[in-house]
């Protein structure tokens, strides 16, 4: 008796089985002609809603880091003629079309690289950002500074160089990263769905800029003291941030 219950119990775990596979090949199945079925939308411009916002976020992200590009000019200097080393820290940036060589405003070797990198990052999202308004929409966006970066450029142009300007670069740049952190969080939950690389674009720039305004506002309070500094954007700001390198 006890050997006859083994053996039902082992064709009923094969049936089982049996039937498991057989459910797992038919959604396969269903699943892989499903994936021919569905028109292809990642190559293509976003459905309804979409594709406004989508228009409306990269014109808007390239014309905020175009900005970003004078403002990391202005600290590190520019330099027309590259020079060999890789590593040489007194290296500075390309400068921006129609813009004159700019010597170095900051000393510190910290903002000057964070500048350097900040400039070159930017320049590869801003081309990227291109691309997907070109290839998806038919859109090739010039880049333009816009009001408030333009103020944010004025400030650092106005500040004197060294101690003054650092401390006014590292509360403006991080002004400047902050107002990119709404509309790119907004692109990861309001973009096409099947625009993952535009969703990985946007998670990538929150993740850095985030990164970098904690990086600035920890130099502020180990180089000025100033250990309570909350970056936010608006005209107000710049007003504020304006008085205070009138005040140094």
């Amino acid at each position: 008796m006890s050997h006859r219950v083994a053996y039902d119990s082992g064709t009923s775990t094969q049936v089982t089985c049996s039937l498991r596979l057989f459910k797992g090949l038919t959604v396969t199945a269903l699943t892989l002609s499903a994936i021919v079925m569905t028109p292809a939308q990642a190559d293509g411009p976003g459905r309804g809603a979409t594709a406004q916002f989508e228009r409306d976020y990269l014109t808007f992200i390239i014309d905020h880091h175009y900005s970003a590009l004078r403002m990391t000019e202005l600290a590190a200097g520019t330099d027309v003629q590259r020079d060999p080393p890789v590593n040489n820290p007194q290296e500075g940036t390309s400068p921006t079309p129609g813009t004159s060589a700019t010597p170095p405003k900051a000393g510190m070797e910290d903002v000057k690289s964070m500048a350097r990198m900040g400039n070159r990052m930017q320049r590869e999202e801003i081309a990227k950002a291109q691309k997907f308004l070109r290839e998806w929409y038919g859109v090739n966006h010039t880049p333009t500074v816009r009001p408030e970066g333009q103020q944010q450029i004025q400030l650092l142009e106005q500040a004197p160089g060294g101690a003054q300007f650092e401390r006014t670069f590292l509360q403006v740049f991080s002004n400047h990263h902050y107002g990119a952190l709404h509309p790119s969080l907004d692109c990861q939950v309001k973009a096409d769905n099947d625009h993952h690389q535009l969703k990985g674009y946007c998670e990538g720039i929150v993740h850095h800029q985030i990164m970098e305004v904690n990086d600035m506002r920890e130099m502020l309070c180990k180089q000025f003291s100033i250990c309570d500094f909350q970056p936010t954007t608006g005209t107000a700001t710049q007003s504020a941030t304006a008085a205070s390198v009138t005040r140094q």
